[in-house]
């Protein structure tokens, strides 16, 4: 079939629907250059606005996924099952750093293939790029090797790997399309199918700092996950959870690996990056067979971690991937530091009602810990530590959060910015529970996991 892109995205503009060989044509399209980025970025806005049906969405996601090569692990011979969780994009989310190798620690395999940010959320692999000496990249060999020998890996997307959702998401990223149903469905689940994964658990978050700020979308968005995972026979669990506030409180690349190594060596807790971890770690476990119930699962999950069994994972996986062998013992000694930090001060006295979490992912970004541009640099120091949540009791002398800045004026922006993000309520007024996870949708898959 010729490819005459033009024609295809005035078709799906004008809310065409677009048959399976065409979008295998436009996708390999992707790869060859017949497709300029000037045209995908013109088909993801035509997405973005008309949609697709779910045959369309599942030829795109089928097509990307067969963009490359698509990983097998029977020659492994693996004594457990290879699971997988992925999240829709957060601020704060540094789940990824933890969870993978407590899955591991609790007997899974975790051929984790992550990505980069993606507007204002951070991506787990610019994260893992401001530890000097991890390789987001390994060649396949060592990839296997690390997933086989210690349990899990992860990584960013190689060169074999879903290569046209590669070149597709960096555009997405800096053109306005992210938040679009099918093309994360499509994006997300083309790199976990060419994994060769036989479960996976979908994050599904929902609020202010989600690309489905509310219920109705994210369950839209677990729904058409759910509808394509079964078309491709892999076993899915979404699980909806809270992101009006950014998860962890930490926002920025190696201030987020600081606080992941932080819970992993139980320097210091974080509640709910911990309790997020090991609500989806049990999801993992019960979708892959090795535990009974919730309640075993969420225990052998916590147990991974309090006990440095994860810790001693992640340092495996870590030193394997080039970190330093001693990154756990000294993180501060190998991760970036800002020249100017500074406490972010309110002169209100009360308890705060509300974090705008898009926001401070924006000012995050503003900082420089994301991107404008696909060929952007990111600065790895930047960011926000300290943060206050919802609930928490604020005044003059009690900072909002730490700024993590390049210069004093980036720093006196980004503090305008956290201060607008929150709301400030009087002290005495009552503040709703808010409840992490929210809901789980879990549907039984028709036919035999895929291998």
């Amino acid at each position: 079939m010729a490819l005459i892109p033009q024609e295809l995205i005035a078709r799906k503009r004008d809310g065409g629907v677009l048959a399976a060989a065409e979008i295998d044509v436009f996708v390999q399209g992707l790869l060859d250059g017949r497709v300029s980025e000037g045209q995908a970025a013109a088909f993801a806005m035509a997405v973005f606005f008309r949609g697709m049906d779910l045959d369309e969405c599942a030829a795109l996601t089928r097509a990307m996924t067969h963009s490359g090569r698509v990983l097998d692990w029977r020659a492994e011979n693996l004594t457990g099952p290879v699971i997988d969780k992925h999240s829709t994009g957060g601020v704060g989310d540094a789940v990824s750093l933890l969870l993978a190798p407590v899955a591991a620690a609790c007997g899974g395999f975790v051929p984790m293939i992550a990505g980069r940010g993606l507007g204002h959320t951070g991506g787990t692999i610019d994260k893992l790029e401001s530890i000097p000496g991890y390789c987001v990249n390994p060649d396949p060999a060592l990839f296997r090797s690390v997933v086989a020998e210690i349990g899990c890996a992860i990584i960013g997307q190689t060169d074999d790997l879903a290569p046209a959702d590669r070149r597709l998401y960096a555009i997405r990223d800096v053109t306005g399309t992210v938040e679009s149903i099918p093309l994360i469905t499509a994006s997300i689940l083309s790199k976990k199918l060419a994994a060769g994964l036989q479960g996976l658990v979908m994050d599904v978050k929902v609020g202010s700092g989600a690309f489905t700020p509310t219920i109705e979308q994210a369950r839209a968005l677990a729904a058409s996950l759910s509808e394509v995972a079964q078309r491709a026979g892999l076993p899915l669990t979404a699980v909806l959870t809270d992101m009006d506030q950014p998860l962890a409180r930490s926002a920025g690349n190696a201030l987020e690996v600081r606080c992941a190594i932080e819970c992993l060596v139980g320097a210091r807790r974080d509640e709910r990056l911990e309790e997020a971890t090991i609500a989806l770690c049990a999801e993992m476990l019960l979708l892959g067979g090795l535990s009974r119930d919730g309640a075993e699962a969420a225990s052998r999950a916590r147990e991974a971690l309090t006990s440095g069994r994860a810790a001693e994972c992640f340092a495996r996986m870590a030193t394997a991937l080039g970190a330093p062998v001693d990154l756990l013992e000294r993180p501060d000694a190998y991760l970036a530091t800002a020249p100017v930090v500074r406490d972010v001060f309110t002169d209100r006295v009360g308890r705060i009602a509300r974090v705008d979490a898009r926001a401070v992912g924006m000012a995050v970004v503003a900082l420089g810990g994301g991107r404008t541009r696909p060929q952007d640099r990111i600065d790895p120091a930047v960011g926000f530590s300290e943060l206050l949540r919802v609930g928490d009791l604020v005044a003059p002398d009690a900072p909002l959060g730490r700024v993590h800045a390049s210069n004093a004026e980036a720093a006196e922006a980004a503090s305008a910015a956290l201060g607008s993000a929150i709301e400030i309520t009087d002290a005495q007024t009552p503040i709703g529970t808010n409840f992490l996870v929210i809901e789980t949708m879990a549907r039984p898959l028709e036919g035999n996991p895929a291998r």
